[in-house]
């Protein structure tokens, strides 16, 4: 941590101790996991003393008159006990987020103007659900192999007709049923609807959950922090959405063959785990002709996403350009047909 009044540097202490995993189905027992906070909440800044209201879901933010950090506390009935911390300085997103700008083909010119402005991107603590669970997969399909038989076709060649033998691929389906076995750690779900889409959250991945450090007030200070809004059984549905695609893929490589149809699958799930944590986001909002653009960036790994605006004007003046160029190249063919003629005849 550094102070903003003398710049002094505090180092933030990380305790010797294993981020712990917790039981599921425990949670679900004893646990009141809907109860969530929906009232606003008033603080007193503590450097101008000034009094401003954070959202119910808002938990650190900044003094909107002197922006000095200000941390509440918690309110959810299940408290983040590690995050990720900001790996990359806002310099250093601003600057990814300049030059990925820079590379997309027909932004407008308001975009370029945005990132070289006075905005700036806003750091955000995003909170997340991670599952741990062994599935057991049973499923029946039919496996898909493909052989080749000889067919008479009629073609004609050069101008009769005759007849020629051609192979053709058939496909031989036969009934398969089975079991899968797999071990899932770390499935990574959104447990807060942020004004991000789930799209956009969801590419931000790969998150090193290995450089994962135990929850400290400390880490939250000058970044805007969220609790959960999202339950710890509804997280686990959107897990279970991705779990199903992977079990889908593993299901059609123990069925094997050429072509697979899975009919039916039946997933259990058991020794479930969970960790409720934060993980580390710069975001900006472009607003273009009514239209709102979200972006983000892994304050990890420096991975940027986002929705873009299209300059239908520069798209527009390329298009001509093209058929300028067209134009011209038609023309000039057919007012000099003698150039084309003696590039046939070198050809």
């Amino acid at each position: 941590m550094e102070c903003p009044f003398c710049s002094s540097i505090e180092p933030i202490e990380k305790p010797n101790q294993p981020i712990k995993k917790h039981d599921f189905d425990y949670a679900l027992r004893n646990i009141d996991i809907h109860k969530l906070q929906h009232e606003k909440r008033e603080i007193k800044c503590i450097k101008c003393s000034a009094p401003f209201e954070l959202d119910p879901n808002i938990f650190s933010s900044l003094c909107p008159y002197c922006e000095t950090p200000a941390i509440t506390e918690l309110t959810q009935e299940i408290k983040p006990e590690s995050l990720i911390p900001f790996m990359i300085t806002q310099k250093e997103a601003q600057k990814r987020f300049r030059e990925w700008i820079g590379s997309l083909w027909f932004a407008p010119k308001g975009l370029k103007d945005f990132v070289d402005g006075h905005s700036k991107l806003n750091g955000y603590y995003i909170p997340y659900w991670s599952y741990d669970t062994n599935t057991t997969a049973r499923y029946r399909g039919q496996r898909g192999d493909i052989y080749y038989v000889t067919v008479q076709k009629r073609v004609i060649i050069n101008g009769r007709e005759q007849i020629v033998n051609q192979r053709e691929p058939r496909i031989h389906w036969t009934p398969v049923q089975g079991v899968v076995y797999d071990d899932f750690q770390d499935v990574i779900v959104e447990a807060s609807n942020t004004p991000l889409s789930h799209s956009i959250l969801d590419s931000l991945a790969p998150w090193d959950t290995h450089r994962l450090v135990p929850f400290d007030n400390k880490y939250l200070s000058g970044f805007n922090s969220e609790e959960y809004t999202i339950p710890l059984d509804s997280g686990f549905d959107l897990a279970r959405d991705k779990i199903s695609i992977a079990i889908h893929q593993h299901i059609k490589r123990d069925i094997g063959g050429d072509q697979q149809r899975v009919e039916y699958k039946d997933i259990r799930y058991k020794d479930t785990a969970y960790r409720h944590t934060l993980f580390p986001i710069w975001t900006a909002q472009f607003k273009w002709k009514n239209e709102i653009y979200n972006y983000a960036i892994n304050a990890q790994s420096g991975k940027i996403v986002g929705d873009r605006p299209y300059s239908w004007l520069k798209i527009t003046l390329l298009v001509i350009a093209i058929l300028i160029i067209l134009g011209g190249f038609f023309w000039f063919a057919q007012t000099h047909p003698q150039y084309f003629e003696s590039v046939q005849v070198y050809s």
